[in-house]
């Protein structure tokens, strides 16, 4: 098949164009490099099956040829406020991922007859009153809190891609992917994992804010991208979580990288007011995700963070 995929130099649009292409698929990759990164990619091109095209999502997208699938990933997603690439500094590009580039990346599976997923998030969820977050959950979101740009961005494109899939027919699917990680993350993203793995492998004691008991659960990214690829080929249009449902308080997700790493320099505690940037629980229902896509996650945390460690040793100059 030919598949679009908006992001394709982030995060997460990198290893799922690896993926694609591995079991055959051409990749068309669409990206205009505000928050992706050109490094993501340069091992593709070149490729045969890979075309990459620098462009902006919220403006008109038209591809030569025949289109099969197109997967939406395009989108600042950085929570962190001192990041130049995170979405409290890209506020209306944020906004305008969600609702103009998923207007577009929707036209182009409209007009091909293709399927189309929506990459959704947690944070859809705010700062979630139920526990764990089951999809039916509606979500506790401030929708003027300097965070919204990217909790309603996100909200906004879920409700447009099932308007298209209800008044248009279009094949959709969404996935709501919870906290994730791997090589090629971004070193200042802001989220628990790069800021305390960066901390450990610079011997330096891990930065945690209250008392730690704030909870998270973490998905390796190889874990996340098989359930997305499995998401695309079903046929469920109504949202998916995928992630790890193994809950754990930072605190102990600190002392875990301490003891991978072989930090000894433990963990230091900075008092702050719980802020919106910081909701108390996080950990996804994934009972549709095992029934129907025969899905959970295998990589452990032990595993995955092993994995991990020479891409940020690299990158921190120590490999």
């Amino acid at each position: 098949m030919r598949i679009l995929i908006t992001g394709a130099a982030g995060f997460l649009g990198s290893h799922l164009s690896d993926r694609l292409i591995s079991e055959g698929h051409e990749v068309i990759g669409l990206d205009n490099f505000v928050t992706g990164s050109r490094e993501n990619i340069a091992h593709l091109m070149g490729h045969e099956r890979f075309t990459f095209y620098k462009h902006d999502v919220s403006n008109y997208i038209f591809v030569p040829g025949k289109i099969n699938a197109v997967l939406h990933f395009a989108s600042p997603a950085s929570p962190n406020p001192k990041s130049p690439s995170g979405y409290f500094n890209l506020p209306i590009q944020t906004m305008k991922a969600g609702a103009l580039g998923t207007h577009n990346s929707l036209g182009v599976a409209k007009a091909n007859q293709a399927r189309f997923l929506l990459a959704s998030t947690s944070e859809i969820y705010g700062d979630p009153l139920v526990h764990p977050q089951t999809e039916d959950y509606a979500g506790n979101v401030d929708p003027v809190g300097s965070r919204a740009v990217y909790d309603e961005a996100k909200r906004f494109a879920e409700s447009l891609t099932m308007a298209y899939y209800r008044q248009h027919g279009v094949d959709t699917r969404i996935v709501r992917i919870f906290n994730t990680y791997g090589p090629r993350m971004d070193l200042e993203d802001g989220r628990a994992l790069p800021n305390f793995l960066k901390q450990a492998l610079l011997g330096q004691p891990l930065t945690v804010f209250g008392d730690g008991q704030q909870t998270r659960s973490f998905c390796y990214v190889d874990d996340l991208v098989d359930g997305i690829v499995r998401l695309l080929w079903s046929d469920e249009h109504l949202p998916v979580n995928i992630g790890n449902p193994v809950e754990m308080s930072v605190l102990q997700f600190a002392e875990a990288i301490n003891a991978v790493t072989g930090n000894k320099a433990g963990v230091t505690f900075h008092a702050n007011e719980r802020s919106e940037r910081d909701p108390q629980q996080r950990q996804p229902e994934i009972t549709r995700a095992r029934t129907i896509l025969g899905w959970e996650p295998k990589v452990s945390l032990e595993e995955g963070l092993l994995r991990t460690v020479p891409y940020f040793k690299e990158k921190l100059g120590l490999a």
